[in-house]
């Protein structure tokens, strides 16, 4: 094969990382590997989605400002408008801050972002497709943060952003607030992004730490709560910073049928959503309580939709055993070290979760 005739002009980071691809699946296998929610919307909801949706021009471009969900979003925040990134997903939103606050500080050789580990993999692969480094700050023992690790990372590294998801993807504990804030105060000189993509299962949300301090903002998305298909998530920041970030925003990159659907889930469609949130929250307890049953297996506390499962041996082999009995989950055994044994379980439906009890008493 000939040499590639383009290597010499790829960014080396680019080395460094793969293609995000979900796990393979055979057809009707049991999918809890995706944090998404267990079931569709009601046929009532989705006729009257679909009325919605079929009235819209197609042939226009959609509103590039998203100017009716800016305004619903930013009331149900009590934002300013101006205070809204929209993204197609928050995937999205942080590629838009990273390339923003892509700036080295002075007397550094790049700049860098700040993260748990284990969290989130789009913090380290936006910033390493935007030749920022990514620093991962390891969770204490208990899968908390550890403050002084991160006034640490922050005096060493200066960063642009530090994100903070909580509940954290894939632990699904709620963070300690007084930890989050003692982060907040050693980062003065950062945006410190508190993500929020599981708050609804959690009840909670952190506005008030972006009204108590000026260099924090926020991340909500759709697609945890049923919304998955329609890719609309944004940050809630500072005005100046987000008037900056949206000049980095491609025209257009919230499309007008995902604007329109996600007007109608935070209005008419919204009790649907929330009846489908407690669904999840009340079915939680029971699948943490079945898990734990099996022998050798542990659950951690979860504020999310998904459980943070650890199992004897080699979590990589037991979730080929799941696979085959028809049962996805996500496993981190090639991360290593106390990941090794660690399996992230989404809450699904009754029978979802039935399958995955009986198929992981099998498998184990």
């Amino acid at each position: 094969m000939d040499p590639d005739p383009f290597a010499e002009h790829l960014r080396p980071e680019l080395s460094l990382l793969s293609a995000y691809l979900p796990a393979e699946a055979p057809p009707g296998a049991v999918r809890l590997d995706a944090n998404e929610a267990p079931r569709s919307l009601p046929p009532d909801a989705r006729r009257r989605l679909a009325e919605e949706l079929a009235s819209l021009d197609l042939h226009r471009y959609p509103d590039v400002r998203a100017k009716r969900l800016r305004e619903l979003v930013a009331e149900r925040e009590g934002a300013h408008p101006d205070q809204l990134v929209f993204g197609s997903g928050t995937d999205e939103v942080i590629t838009f801050l990273i390339n923003a606050l892509a700036r080295p500080p002075e007397g550094l050789p790049s700049a860098s972002v700040l993260f748990p580990h284990p969290t989130f993999v789009m913090f380290r692969l936006s910033a390493l497709s935007h030749g920022v480094t990514p620093v991962p700050v390891p969770l204490d023992p208990r899968w908390n943060l550890d403050p002084d690790a991160f006034a640490r990372a922050c005096a060493q590294h200066r960063p642009g952003a530090i994100f903070l998801p909580s509940p954290n993807n894939p632990t699904g504990n709620l963070f300690p607030e007084h930890q989050l804030e003692a982060v907040i105060q050693h980062a003065r000189g950062s945006l410190v992004i508190l993500d929020e993509a599981y708050g609804p299962y959690a009840r909670t949300n952190y506005r008030h730490l972006a009204h108590k301090y000026p260099h924090v903002g926020r991340l909500q998305t759709l697609s945890k709560v049923g919304g998955a298909a329609l890719r609309v998530g944004w940050a809630v920041l500072p005005v100046a910073l987000a008037r900056a970030v949206e000049k980095v925003r491609p025209p257009y990159n919230v499309n007008a049928l995902s604007q329109r659907a996600a007007e109608l889930y935070l209005t008419e469609l919204a009790p649907s959503l929330e009846g489908m949130v407690q669904e999840v929250i009340d079915a939680r307890e029971r699948l943490s309580a079945a898990l734990s049953a099996l022998p050798g297996v542990t659950v951690h506390p979860s504020q999310a939709n998904f459980l943070w499962v650890e199992v004897p041996g080699d979590a990589g082999a037991i979730f080929r055993a799941l696979l085959a009995r028809g049962v996805v989950v996500r496993s981190f055994h090639q991360a290593g070290g106390r990941l090794a044994g660690c399996l992230r379980v989404t809450i699904g439906t009754a029978d979802d979760n039935a399958a995955l009890v009986t198929a992981l008493r099998a498998s184990l």
